[in-house]
C-alpha cells in the first residue's frame, strides 16, 4: 500500500504556471505506474497525464498536450505535474494516483487503486 499526498495547488491567472507534487510514502514507489487526474463538480474524473515506472513513457489528455508535463523522481519518491499556459478550464481538484499493474488505458481512473486527497487548482481569466 502506498500513501499519496499532493501539494502545489493554488490560484493563478490564465497563462500562468503551477507545479504540482505528489509525495509517496512507499519504498516500492519506483515500481508504480503514476498519473494525475482532475475533477470538477458535476463532471467525471478526467485523466490528465500518466507516466510509466521508469518515466520513459508518458501519456497526456489531448486538452493538455503541449502545456503540461508529467515527471517523476524515483529517488525522492515524488511525482510532478508542471502546468504551463494555464486556462480557466484547467480549474479542478487535481489528484495523484498510483497503480502497481499495467493497464492498456493509463488515463482511465479504473487503472488506479491508490489516490491522494487532492489539491485545488484555480485559474482565473
Amino acid at each position: 500500500q502506498v500513501q499519496l499526498v499532493e501539494s502545489g495547488g493554488g490560484s493563478v491567472q490564465a497563462g500562468g504556471s503551477l507545479r504540482l507534487s505528489c509525495a509517496a510514502s512507499e519504498y516500492s514507489y519506483s515500481r508504480y505506474y503514476m498519473a494525475w487526474f482532475r475533477q470538477v463538480p458535476g463532471k467525471e474524473r478526467e485523466g490528465v497525464a500518466a507516466i510509466a515506472t521508469g518515466g520513459g513513457s508518458t501519456w497526456y489528455a489531448d486538452s493538455v498536450k503541449g502545456r503540461f508535463t508529467i515527471s517523476r523522481d524515483n529517488a525522492k519518491n515524488t511525482l510532478y505535474l508542471q502546468m504551463n499556459s494555464l486556462k480557466p478550464e484547467d480549474t479542478a481538484m487535481y489528484y495523484c494516483a498510483a497503480a502497481f499493474t499495467w493497464d492498456t488505458y493509463p488515463l482511465r481512473s479504473r487503472a488506479y487503486n491508490y489516490w491522494g486527497q487532492g489539491t485545488q487548482v484555480t485559474v482565473s481569466s
